[in-house]
């Protein structure tokens, strides 16, 4: 199947590339450019800032909280304010989010745990771990926080619990978050491990949550100093075998969080903060980025970007299917990088693939190792460029790498499909039909060509019977009375060595069909 650029197409192109221009900037729109509310607000005040956390922690909302709160250090901000709602989500995500906020040391951190009339009240599994990651943390009365274990998705779409490794590390993490910034370890313990058991204790009429541990340890202590301090075990607050959460006054109760506080106005006087607070909201590019990032638009993504390729490689000059390809890559990569996930390696990896397919295609004939090692540097880019490892160490990284190679793997598989298909039936399918250059060229100035129509002289090579030296997909070699000629296969792909016929020539290039 031969394509040929015309002036139908270029009014599609032209169409195309305007969309593309559209979506492009809205996705690769400078990061100083996206929340322009909170950005204008911000610019003239330090004050404090509230950034929300609600829903599923994902990477793009990593994107957006170290956006948001870039933008309000430089704008001088005092505090930032997270304002968590969430049932949890992607460790990883989580954790770089835990990781940004630790990193902040101009400004005052504080967790918010709000029950708005939109709002769940909870900061549950990740949300914890970023609540944990901040300077003070304050609730709304009727919200909770904890069950901070990490989870796994099963088979039938049920949570399972994840490996004792991974348990191990984001325990560790989370009392080291409490460790650095005052709040209880015990709690931060009981919230991730489900073996730690917690309870309420007096410590000379001090109230103190302590894992059975460091009760037991401290109970020693005080014994062999003739019982100080004075020490009485209450209650029992987590049993083991269950994980830890807490109510709004359990957590203040326990010294988890400062205070209390319903309202904004409420937050702000207890903080000391001044003036009116600058809230970050979400933009439309934050939107694009999380569907773009979606596993079934990425499958259809990766489809679209092979496909058109193939179809560009089989097109003479460049056009609407190369416009088509670049875009859908630069959609998958530039998504990626916004969320800190593409670097140098995944680009070289794409590169190289992209070259060893073009050579296995136009160079070395029948596809072999070099064809299938295109395929597999290119599904490594781009599995590389949806995550920020390269080798997964725990479970959760297990997990997510599976995810992400199922939908390189589907995304592959389904562009091999397609080209196979446009490969066979290209030619019968209409809607091919105005990219096709209908119109033969009659001749050349040093061969004869045509099939003898309208008086032209039929070229003697018309009804030869050859052999294709190349595979012809649908382009190749094909040798004729110890002749090699350039040819193309009418509609299937021809494999070396098989007959061949020829039915037109045009210009010095031969039109063959297998025989």
């Amino acid at each position: 199947m031969k394509l040929q650029y015309d002036g139908a197409a270029g009014r599609g192109m032209a169409g195309t590339g305007a969309a593309c221009l559209l979506l492009l900037f809205l996705v690769f729109l400078p990061p100083g450019l996206l929340g322009a509310e909170a950005g204008e607000a911000g610019a003239a005040q330090g004050g404090a800032w509230i950034i929300p956390i609600r829903g599923d922690i994902e990477p793009s909302l990593t994107a957006f909280v170290r956006r948001e709160a870039g933008k309000a250090l430089r704008a001088g901000a005092e505090y930032l304010i997270f304002e968590i709602d969430t049932f949890g989500g992607r460790v990883d995500s989580a954790l770089q989010i835990t990781s940004f906020i630790m990193s902040v040391k101009n400004a005052k951190t504080v967790a918010w745990v709000n029950n708005g009339e939109d709002s769940m009240g909870v900061s549950w599994s990740a949300g914890a771990l970023i609540a944990f990651s901040c300077g003070d943390i304050y609730m709304a009365a009727g919200t909770s926080i904890g069950a901070a274990a990490p989870v796994i998705a099963g088979a039938a779409g049920e949570t399972e619990p994840t490996g004792e490794k991974t348990v191990a590390a984001v325990r560790s993490q989370m009392a080291a978050l409490a460790e650095r910034n005052g709040h209880p370890v015990g709690i931060a313990l009981a919230m991730v491990d489900s073996d730690v058991e917690l309870w309420d204790v007096s410590i000379d009429g001090a109230t103190k949550a302590m894992t059975l541990g460091e009760l037991e340890s401290f109970e020693k202590e005080a014994a062999a100093n003739g019982g100080k301090p004075e020490i009485e075990r209450r209650m029992q607050i987590s049993a083991a075998g269950k994980l830890l959460s807490l109510t709004a006054g359990e957590a203040v109760r326990y010294g988890l969080a400062s205070g209390m506080a319903a309202t904004q106005d409420e937050l702000l006087a207890a903080l000391g903060a001044q003036g009116e607070p600058t809230v970050a909201r979400p933009g439309a590019a934050d939107g694009l980025i999380s569907f773009f990032t979606s596993g079934p638009v990425q499958v259809i993504l990766i489809l679209l970007g092979l496909v058109m390729i193939f179809l560009e490689i089989n097109t003479p000059g460049f056009g609407v299917f190369g416009l088509s390809a670049i875009f859908a890559f630069l959609v998958v990569f530039g998504s990626g990088a916004l969320l800190g996930k593409v670097g140098s390696l995944e680009i070289i990896l794409f590169i190289v693939g992209i070259g060893l397919l073009a050579a296995e295609l136009f160079i070395i004939p029948g596809f072999g190792i070099v064809g299938i090692g295109g395929f597999i540097l290119i599904g490594l880019s781009l599995l590389f460029s949806m995550q920020d490892f390269v080798i997964p160490r725990f479970d959760w990284e297990w997990t997510l790498f599976g995810r992400n190679a199922l939908v390189v793997f589907v995304g592959i598989i389904a562009s091999v499909t397609g080209i196979a298909v446009i490969a066979l039936l290209g030619p019968r399918i209409r809607i091919f039909d105005r990219f096709t250059l209908k119109t033969a060229i009659a001749g050349t100035a040093d061969d004869f060509s045509g099939s003898g129509e309208g008086g032209v002289p039929a070229s003697p090579l018309v009804g030869k019977i050859g052999i294709a030296v190349t595979t012809l997909r649908p382009s190749g070699r094909v040798e004729l009375d110890g002749e090699v000629y350039d040819a193309e296969a009418a509609g299937v792909f021809v494999e070396p060595g098989r007959g061949v016929k020829v039915t037109k020539v045009t210009g010095k290039r031969l039109t063959v069909r297998l025989v």
